[in-house]
């Protein structure tokens, strides 16, 4: 077993600004754009998000959590994080900022969380940020059951209008079945308050043996979420098996079928449950077959790509590429793939910056933060 703290032992070599690399030229559908490199000398990066100032913060799987200057230069990891179990898929995870950050500097990070049992589970704390270290850390949602794993943490954390926050939870891989009984947090999305309690109006606080702070169910392993600028609702991206990756649109009480229902298969071949559809279970938005391990993504809402406005823009691990979805409503109803000939990294998280450009992080040893921008 692996746990990782922040700690001098753990640094890197700090990277420099990377104003000299050479940009890259990417043609599109819609007109060409050029990719820069911002940052590198980062080890798979999970999360970035942007401080009122410009700068960046940012988390690295295997524990760290730092701040990157607009300019590129990567700081010393921050100090106060917990015991972080770092093994597999699991690590430190996403992080976002509060609503209220402007006053209250608070953060909030999502991590995998071990026992002094040995198991784990997805854990979701809020710290103060001051300078260079975490105050005040206090956890707000603990998964449970916690078990022996490394699979399947899910984690991305999003801010409904409310004042709410979506926790979304993976199924842990070796607890599917649980994802469709409501006793436990496995394969759920989570919506909490911004403190950890329950909100009242969440859809199960009167069902008698269901878990309050469920808001949805059936789903395998949410390693993408954002809430829909023009809609309001949540939409989730799921990694299917071998096969299935979804896009959901995500709504109180529904049940989105895993493992019941899925276009996915065993890996190495084999039916999964019972088909791709069965009555009182949801049909995804979007699925990719073969999978292309579906990652973080937005709607994109700049002015600096107007032709990509209410675009979704998501990231794939397992295909490398940089996915744009076109919206017709809710519908998808065109998609281009971009960056994998040129740039043939695989991509965590996207983002929009304050000045409305696109950021994406890679999920690589030698992880870069870079910087799309219109020619």
């Amino acid at each position: 077993m692996k746990y990782s703290l922040l700690g001098a032992s753990l640094c890197f070599a700090l990277a420099q600004p990377l104003a000299e690399a050479k940009p890259l030229d990417i043609k599109t559908d819609t007109g060409n754009i050029q990719v820069n490199t911002i940052a590198e000398g980062l080890e798979n990066v999970w999360s970035l998000a942007f401080l009122p100032d410009g700068n960046m913060l940012v988390t690295e799987k295997p524990g760290r959590m730092r701040i990157v200057t607009a300019q590129g230069k990567v700081g010393e990891p921050l100090q106060g994080l917990p015991k972080i179990y770092n093994q597999g898929q699991a690590g430190l995870l996403d992080v976002v900022l509060a609503p209220d950050f402007a006053t209250s500097k608070k953060i909030y990070f999502s991590y995998s969380e071990p026992d002094e049992k040995g198991k784990n589970s997805t854990a979701v704390s809020f710290a103060t940020l001051n300078g260079n270290t975490l105050e005040n850390v206090t956890r707000i949602f603990s998964q449970q059951p916690k078990i022996d794993s490394g699979a399947h943490f899910g984690s991305r954390l999003v801010w409904k209008e409310d004042g709410t926050l979506f926790i979304t939870l993976g199924d842990r891989y070796s607890e599917k079945d649980k994802a469709q009984t409501l006793d436990n947090h496995q394969g759920k999305v989570i919506r909490v308050n911004a403190d950890g309690t329950v909100p009242k109006d969440n859809p199960f606080v009167k069902t008698p043996g269901a878990l309050p702070e469920i808001w949805s169910y059936g789903h395998r392993n949410m390693q993408g979420a954002a809430i829909n600028p023009l809609t309001k609702k949540l939409w989730t991206g799921e990694h299917g098996p071998q096969g299935g990756d979804e896009l959901n649109i995500d709504e109180a009480a529904k049940n989105y079928g895993w493992p019941v229902i899925t276009y996915g298969e065993n890996y190495g071949g084999g039916k999964i449950g019972e088909g791709t559809h069965k009555e009182g279970m949801e049909q995804p938005a979007y699925k990719w077959v073969p999978s292309i391990a579906t990652a973080g993504f937005m709607f994109y809402t700049g002015d600096k790509f107007p032709q990509w406005k209410n675009n979704i823009l998501l990231g794939s691990l397992k295909e490398q590429t940089l996915v744009r979805l076109v919206l017709d409503g809710d519908k998808i109803v065109k998609e281009e793939r971009l960056l994998k000939k040129e740039l043939g990294q695989r991509l965590r998280s996207v983002v929009q910056g304050p000045d409305g450009l696109i950021y994406l992080v890679t999920d690589e040893s030698k992880g870069k933060i870079l910087q799309l921008s219109p020619q």
